[in-house]
């Protein structure tokens, strides 16, 4: 079968963060109970498969991300039966399962390296991870300048003197992966899933794994020795050909924050990964011109590939894209400054995010939905900071706000928290303005967010138009964005700051905002032609 056959190439796919989904226990934390018992909530939704966040068991120093044992479900969430069911469960629905892997680094509470830290410098054990002597007479400084993508120092010193890598937090020390072992035991991990009958899996820090061996300090910003190593072309080609060992299409989806597009696609060549998240579009600001260059440049260089792109508006790292649309200023997303505490229109916000949904649903290729968007839901900034438990939060000081303000759990029904959460508390509180935004309101609302998404996943998945295939650019105007897709699609955003007409049509198929003979400001709508 050809790489163009494949389900994941226009999938809509639903990312849940397993902790803030539903809460099946009454302990304040979502689980995989939670999850099931809202299938049909995901079914109604419309989307073709979930994508959960780590469910392995993990200290959550880093949200799960700090993974204590690949093949295991943390007691957090249930039991590897509970997930076994409820990948059957979901497939009994038509809904494919992704599941999360960290390959870069696991938490120091995983056996292989508290084995490192029980054995001597240069055994077998410390060189399934990076450590190094430091520098200085007498060792004291760390072995070289790279800083934390949490704050602070790379490198944490052990007790005997040695120094130990740690991109993230010092609780995640980074795998060596010119080492063997964690090769075999990847591989294996793979199968323990696909085996289970797992989809695919999302590869967290897919472009980190390989590093340069030599170390190298490095210039602020510059992240060349540990990122996009051609050495991780190896370890993808074989991870490919175990996904293709198994029957059914099972997928491949990189995280990969790289700078040149062009780069990241030399991952999504046939004997590789299938798909990688589009950040460039993520990050974009709320402008026409900005958005046709990203869309653009992201087709060509999938198509020279051969691989679907894979539009994403948020995800459980970002702030969340309501928040960023409707800021005064600057409406694009960087790490570097979440523009925390920056005024936003609420309103304003949530009239960009509908049609940002839209533009979503229209382009060719995978759909990625974080879980809350379907319900607009906003950053939660006003988070104490005694009650924050991202590990960016406590590195930086609390310069660095964090990333809990988009993993507040999700408002189901009711009219004060938790919100139909579960029966008890909630791990990060709910704003109780979500009363409005809660999944049982806006289903009574024909208007709502919610409505919005169901129908257009809906409308997606049975016009021929809106699977596989290209789009053509049609000029309607400066700060419109337009586009043709065949068989009689039409796709019009309104950027400007005026209503502007409508090109001719037979139909208003949908719109992210009431339309008559004109197109209002920072509204899309879809037109059969």
């Amino acid at each position: 079968m050809g790489q163009s056959a494949g389900w994941w190439r226009s999938a809509a796919i639903y990312q849940v963060y397993l902790r803030s989904f539903a809460d099946g226990n009454g302990d304040g934390v979502g689980d995989l109970a939670g999850v099931r018992a809202r299938l049909d909530y995901l079914a109604e939704l419309g989307i073709d498969a979930i994508w959960f966040t780590p469910w392995y068991p993990s200290p959550m120093d880093d949200g799960g991300y700090d993974v204590a044992d690949f093949r295991e479900i943390d007691p957090l969430f249930g039991t590897l039966a509970e997930a076994e069911d409820l990948i059957a469960a979901a497939h009994a629905k038509g809904i494919r399962v992704i599941i999360d892997i960290v390959p870069n680094h696991c938490s120091d509470e995983h056996q292989w390296f508290a084995d490192a830290l029980a054995s001597e410098p240069g055994s077998p054990e410390r060189q399934r991870f990076w450590f190094r002597p430091g520098r200085g007479p007498d060792g004291s400084e760390p072995p070289n300048n790279w800083k934390s993508r949490f704050g602070g120092s790379a490198w944490t010193r052990v007790p005997d003197g040695e120094w130990y890598l740690h991109l993230y937090s010092s609780r995640q020390p980074d795998f060596n992966w010119d080492n063997q072992d964690i090769r075999a035991d990847f591989e294996d991990v793979l199968r323990f899933w696909f085996d289970r009958g797992v989809d695919g899996f999302r590869i967290d820090v897919a472009d980190g794994l390989v590093k340069d061996p030599r170390l190298p300090d490095v210039d602020p910003g510059d992240e060349t020795p540990f990122s996009d190593q051609e050495g991780l072309h190896e370890i993808y080609r074989s991870w490919r050909k175990i996904a293709d060992s198994y029957p059914g299409d099972r997928v491949l989806v990189g995280e990969m924050w790289l700078p040149d597009m062009s780069r990241a696609a030399r991952y999504l060549r046939r004997d590789e990964l299938h798909a990688a998240f589009n950040f460039d579009f993520l990050v974009c600001p709320w402008d026409s011109a900005r958005f046709r260059d990203v869309i653009e440049r992201t087709l060509v260089a999938h198509d020279e590939v051969d691989a679907p792109a894979a539009w994403v508006l948020s995800n459980h790292d970002v702030t969340r894209h309501v928040t960023r649309y409707g800021r005064e200023g600057d409406t694009g997303f960087a790490f570097a400054d979440r523009l925390h505490g920056t005024p936003v229109d609420r309103e304003l916000g949530t009239r960009r995010a509908r049609a940002a949904a839209l533009l979503t649903m229209a382009l060719p290729g995978g759909l990625y939905v974080y879980q809350g968007e379907e319900l607009g839901l906003w950053e939660v900034e006003d988070i104490p900071g005694e009650l924050r438990q991202d590990p960016v939060w406590a590195r930086t000081n609390g310069a660095d706000p964090g990333r809990d303000g988009c993993r507040v759990p999700l408002p189901w029904s009711g009219e004060a928290t938790p919100f139909g959460f579960g029966t008890g508390g909630t791990w990060l509180p709910q704003p109780a303005e979500w009363r409005s935004s809660t999944a049982e309101a806006q289903s009574a609302e024909p208007a709502s967010m919610l409505r919005l998404y169901r129908a257009g996943l809906r409308l997606r998945d049975e016009l021929p138009a809106l699977g596989p295939g290209e789009l053509e650019w049609l000029a309607l105007g400066e700060g419109v964005l337009a586009f043709t897709r065949d068989p009689g699609f039409t796709f019009v955003l309104n950027f400007s700051d005026a209503p502007v007409p409508l090109p001719p049509h037979r139909e208003v198929l949908m719109a992210s905002a009431p339309v008559e003979d004109e197109l209002p400001t920072d509204t899309a709508v879809w037109l059969r032609t």
